[in-house]
């Protein structure tokens, strides 16, 4: 077999000039740098480099040349590439690929003559020749250091090479190679074990990163000098690292660390953190400084690499006090640099940043007294700004900003004006705004705003609507959709409401004085007049309720924004997460929730950029945070006390700002724009182990090669709809899915998986997706993939939320729980398996059935109705009385068309057993019937067949059908075993589930087939079966009469795997063709052609 695609940690990093290397397993890719303004950093190349091993380092070789040559090193393997033309031609060097030296490669130096000084494992250095077949020409060992977690040489000659190495015991040890008895030197004062080291020789300095969380800067002299006994100073301890500190480097006299809590950090000449990256979504395993342009790369455990490019260390901007001129009640950002101010006692006053100096806007009181609510719209241009100030008595002030004087005046309600906010509208003339006012019980107004330059703004009446009963009865935010004539508004108790807004009768209530474009000033009772004439129009337009409701969908702290964008609606709220919706009609469905990054307990908004990132803005604990998804970094981190107080942020393509009110005062942050700082040249995957793998299908883009979708789950608590592709290798995520609360151990599909399945379009792919893990929690999605040429990743992935499930689903509502006994155990679940056949028209609903492996002892039964997005418990069994690791579903039919669906289950005792699950799914779908989708969970019974296959857990369980309507059941131990055996299924007569019996025709085992766990086990035809196992080989397996005999053994770059899928992909000249997927530390797909199938034996005459 042959690998095709691979996604594994990068584990190494160099720059080359404009080149940038990374190793990921045993690949090195290449990516061209933008220089200036240049077009962006790129991938241009990658190579497969490394046998058996992943890249543990690379070293260039110094000086300029169109060629240069790089020592690529892992494990006891080392190889010599050429970069050419920029990174595109990986070539290798000296001969041949990969050569095995005897010992682990620490560390590797270009000495004099082109040849290559390595730090091995054991404590030993030597001068290796790397061209021709490879040989030593010297080699020195030296006692006393220890075991070694890292090293770092100096010297280019022999007499002068040094070596200093970090143990296991927390020491750094040197010593030079001419003279290597004993180490001359031993850095003492870490704490752990050293994991890094960076030796800078024209200064005379050491960095060490250890176990501890420490890094630590020593001067240590030229170490190569003979003269340079002792113990060495220790100039600086740095302390900040959440985790390990993986990798080191030195930048002039400041170390820049990379650990393992995912931070690079950029340490100051004092110890202190002079700035902190953050970015990739695990721990950081490689780190490389570029001498040349101030850049810095990382690299992951999930994958990623990114570049960060150099920013100018100006000191931190902070908010500034402004001197408000009365104690403010409401601020406003009009622009980056002016800020309007609302008081108390109802003045507005607006600060000028060029004068630096407050300027009355009205006086006080001007709308109501101190109960007033602020809102501003910029007007075309971005100069100016329409201004709207709704007050304790009901009053509505409108003006322009540049002329206040020229205000219109309106008596809106007979109590306060309780929530006001400008709304943008499609089809509307540039010169006017929306405006949604909310007032006592519920009453909310559409006014148009028409500006019109030195007269009063003209207002006209579009609709009135009527908020549901609750206690804080006002919306929050709106927007009109830009189709069907809808206003969706979002309210204080956290719902969403769906009002027409294009069946209003067209009459527009309009204030006299205003129509006729009176210009008075704002004064006490300017509007007495006007006030019974727009209450009585007012009331001509009818009171409209909403035609949908989604009650307190954000939960009872409210809606803060809704927002439409590429036709779906999202709304944020005080919950932390926000939701996509899409229109069905006149009805709002909620498609799935987004929970952006942890920690955020407060979303206020959602920004798109033209660029395709989406802005999150929200609160973390008492800062102000702009989150980047593209990224996965805050943009912005202001300490504001909290998002209870008033505030206001604006952008621009030039500059940032924020305003918020604190002590009595009005605060402003502001920031000139910069470009973003980090670039994601490969993209992050998980940041933990992936526990399990399922293919979608595969996705044809005109002009683009074939795509594979997987799904993923992992450890992180997250799963990932992603694409690989065989022509670059590398993995790209289409979704995140983030609603498990505890680790993804299980995932299963029902539905299509290529063109010819039912309900597969010639669009894309659509399939349930059914994930599992701890907490016992199951989340049902719904997936649509199709090609988007325009994307990056030239597939667009829809994700619907379809429903969820946990097992004490009813603690959570139950009163009082703090004064009683949780009963329910903690759970995992430990796979899944859809039962197939389920959605006919046998069954009374179109309910879906899935069967999962629970830890504490139990094989259930759940089914699904995806119309009602209901998922019920309705059968289960404690028959194991032990942890369920596997299970699978399939059907059996006969030849008049009766069916049995049947289940495995194999626990930890190494137990295989077998169920006839027709009669309970039946029951199950009638009760479900007749109950509206409630019901107490049934009994599975007993099994039909119980086999003691292992001797310990059963990792790995799969179940195919042959020609002759039997079944293959095909296992993998925990002690490195297979086991396959060959059943019958022979049915009675009758519907009775004892009429149903299962022969076992023969078994066939193989101890020790692997050397460590079997993880992953396909029967790929009734004679072929393939392996997998953590001790990270992929063996084809022909069965026989004899037994299993192996016919090939791949070995794999997934190190601790978890689980593998199989597909075939079809005959090419008689073969069976198929592809395979491994997850574990990482993704890689091969392919592989399966021998041709033996000869039938000839009938003996």
């Amino acid at each position: 077999m042959e690998s095709v695609a691979l996604a594994a940690p990068v584990t190494a990093l160099e720059f080359v000039g404009d080149v940038l290397l990374a190793g990921t397993g045993p690949e090195v890719a290449a990516f061209r740098l933008s220089g200036g303004d240049g077009p962006a950093a790129a991938a241009v190349g990658r190579r497969s480099v490394l046998r058996e091993a992943s890249v543990q380092g690379l070293r260039a070789e110094p000086g300029p040349g169109p060629v240069v040559r790089v020592a690529v090193f892992g494990g006891r393997w080392l190889a010599v590439l050429a970069v050419r033309d920029g990174g595109e031609r990986l070539a290798a060097c000296g001969g041949g690929g990969a050569r095995e030296v005897g010992a682990r490669v620490w560390e590797a130096r270009w000495a004099a003559g082109g040849r290559l000084a390595l730090a091995l494992g054991g404590g030993s250095v030597g001068l290796y020749e790397w061209r021709g077949g490879g040989r030593w020409l010297r080699r020195a060992s030296c006692g006393g250091a220890g075991a070694l977690r890292c090293a770092a040489l100096a010297g280019t000659g022999w007499a002068r090479l040094a070596l200093a190495a970090g143990t296991a015991a927390g020491t750094v040890v040197v010593w030079r190679a001419a003279a290597a008895a004993t180490p001359r030197r031993r850095l003492v004062g870490h704490r752990g074990a050293v994991l890094a080291l960076c030796y800078a020789a024209p200064r005379g300095l050491l960095a060490s990163a250890s176990e501890d969380r420490s890094v630590r800067l020593w001067a240590v002299g030229e170490l190569g000098d003979g003269d340079g006994d002792g113990e060495g100073s220790c100039l600086m301890v740095c302390y900040g690292h959440g985790a390990r500190v993986a990798a080191v480097g030195l930048r002039g006299r400041c170390p820049v660390s990379a650990g393992e809590d995912g931070a690079c950090l950029e340490w100051d000449g004092g110890g202190g953190v002079r700035r902190t990256r953050r970015g990739h979504r695990g721990a950081l395993r490689a780190l490389a400084l570029r001498p040349a342009g101030g850049h810095l790369a990382t690299g992951g455990h999930d994958g990623g690499v990114r570049l960060w490019r150099p920013r100018p260390a100006a000191p931190v901007a902070a908010a500034a006090a402004l001197g408000a001129p009365e104690r403010p009640r409401a601020v406003l950002l009009a622009g980056p640099r002016r800020v309007l101010a609302l008081g108390e006692a109802g003045g507005l006053a607006a600060y000028e940043a060029a004068a630096e100096r407050w300027v009355p806007v009205l006086p006080s009181p001007a709308a109501g007294g101190s109960r007033g609510v602020l809102a501003a719209a910029p007007l075309p241009g971005g100069a100016e700004a329409l201004c709207a100030l709704g007050g304790g008595d009901g009053r509505l002030v409108l003006f322009a900003l540049d002329r206040p004087g020229a205000a219109a005046e309106l008596r809106l309600f007979e109590g306060a004006v309780r929530g006001l906010g400008w709304t943008p509208r499609p089809g509307l003339p540039p010169n006017t705004a929306a405006l949604l006012a909310s007032g006592p019980d519920g009453e909310l107004l559409w006014l148009d705003v028409a500006h019109r330059p030195g007269r009063a703004p003209r207002v006209r009446l579009m609709g009135r609507y009527l908020l549901p009963p609750c206690k804080q009865r006002w919306h929050t935010c709106a927007a009109f959709l830009p189709q069907g004539g809808l206003l969706v508004c979002g309210d204080r108790r956290g719902s969403l409401l769906l009002f027409p807004c294009s069946s209003s009768p067209g009459r527009a209530a309009e204030s006299a004085s205003v129509a006729d474009g009176g210009t008075d000033p704002v004064s006490e009772d300017s509007g007495s007049d006007l006030e019974p004439s727009w209450l009585s129009r007012k009331g001509a337009l009818p009171l409209e309720a909403p035609v949908f409701v989604l009650f307190g969908l954000h939960g009872k702290m409210g809606v803060t924004s809704v927002t439409c964008h590429g036709g779906y609606i999202y709304s944020t709220g005080r919950d932390g997460v926000y939701r996509q919706l899409r229109l069905q009609g006149q009805r709002l469905e909620v498609l799935r929730k987004h929970r952006p990054c942890k920690g955020l307990q407060w979303i206020e908004e959602l920004r798109f950029t033209p660029g395709g990132d989406l802005l999150v803005l929200g609160f973390h604990a008492d800062n102000f945070v702009v989150w980047s998804s593209r990224t996965g970094e805050n943009l912005h981190r202001i300490p504001c006390g909290g998002g209870h107080r008033s505030w206001s942020y604006w952008s621009s393509p030039s500059a940032e700002s924020f305003a918020f009110i604190k002590s009595g005062d009005v605060m402003l942050y502001h920031r000139e724009a910069e470009p973003c700082e980090q670039q994601v040249l490969l993209a992050s995957l998980h940041g933990r182990e992936i526990a399990c793998v399922r293919r979608l299908g595969a996705v044809e883009v005109p002009g683009h090669a074939t795509l594979n979708v997987f799904v993923t789950g992992s450890e992180d608590t997250t799963a990932c709809v992603l694409a690989l592709s065989e022509r670059s290798r590398a993995a790209v995520p289409l979704a995140w899915l983030s609603d498990h609360i505890s680790s993804v151990r299980a995932l299963a599909l029902a539905g299509p998986a290529g063109p010819g399945d039912e309900g597969f379009g010639d669009k894309g792919l659509s399939a349930l997706l059914f994930s599992a893990g701890g907490r016992a929690q199951i989340e049902c999605y719904r997936l649509l993939c199709a090609g988007d040429p325009a994307s990056e990743s030239t597939v667009a992935c829809q994700v619907i939320h379809v429903a969820s499930h946990r097992l004490d689903e009813h603690w959570e509502r139950k009163k009082n729980r703090h004064k009683l006994v949780k009963m329910d155990p903690e759970t995992r679940y430990m796979s899944l398996s859809v039962v197939p056949g389920t959605s006919t028209e046998r069954l009374s609903t179109p309910w879906k059935f899935l069967t999962a492996a629970c830890s504490d002892g139990s094989v259930r039964v759940f089914g699904l109705l995806e119309a009602a997005r209901k998922l019920v418990l309705v059968a289960e069994s404690f028959h194991h009385q032990r942890c369920v690791l596997k299970v699978e579903a399939f059907l059996h039919t006969r030849a008049g068309g009766e069916r049995r669906h049947l289940l495995c289950s194999a626990a930890t005792d190494g137990s295989i057993a077998f169920w006839d699950i027709t009669s309970p799914i039946a029951d199950a779908a009638d009760t479900l019937h007749r109950a509206e989708g409630e019901m107490q969970p049934l009994a599975l019974g007993a099994p039909l067949l119980t086999v003691m296959a292992h001797s310990c857990g059963v990792n790995s369980l799969h179940i195919r059908e042959t020609p002759e309507g039997r079944y293959l059941v095909a296992s993998g131990s925990d002690d490195g075993s297979i086991h396959v055996c060959l059943l019958e299924v022979a049915l009675g007569r009758g519907e009775d589930a004892v009429g149903t019996c299962l022969h076992v025709l023969e078994r066939v085992a193989r101890p020790c087939a692997h050397a460590a766990h079997v993880t992953g086990i396909r029967v790929l035809r009734p004679d072929l079966l393939l392996s997998a196992s953590v001790d990270q080989r992929l063996t084809l397996w022909r069965r026989g009469p004899g037994g299993l005999d192996a016919l090939s053994t791949t070995f794999f770059h997934v190190p601790d795997l978890a689980e593998m899928d199989c597909w075939e992909v079809g005959e090419a000249g008689g073969a069976l063709q198929y592809h395979c997927v491994l997850c574990g530390q990482g993704l890689e797909m091969l392919r592989g052609t399966a021998p041709p199938e033996p000869p039938a034996p000839e009938a003996p005459r």
